[in-house]
């Protein structure tokens, strides 16, 4: 299924985080948090302004962002867990 996001909205996958301390312990899914980094996968065109004019987004398709730990909507699209936001949510874009 495609899915493309409307206005200013992103739909952002987590980067999963490895579940292993640095001892060996492994750390089940129950106890792990959910991480605050993902990656970009599709975006909308923008929010129109209040002269009507499309705002365009900052964030492309593949840039990795950071984001707050409450933000957003989690939703699962072909079995798969996705995070649907809005640019503002976002800290920002994860360089280097």
């Amino acid at each position: 299924m495609k899915f493309r996001p409307l206005h200013d909205r992103i739909l952002v996958k987590r980067i999963q985080q490895e579940g292993k301390t640095s001892g060996g312990l492994i750390i089940p899914d129950t106890v792990q948090e959910k991480p605050q980094d993902g990656e970009v996968v599709a975006v909308g065109q923008g929010a129109r302004g209040e002269d009507g004019e499309r705002i365009p987004l900052e964030v492309r398709t593949g840039d990795p962002v950071l984001f707050g730990k409450w933000s957003g909507s989690e939703v699962k699209i072909d079995g798969r867990e996705f995070l649907i936001t809005i640019e503002p949510d976002l800290f920002g874009i994860i360089e280097g």
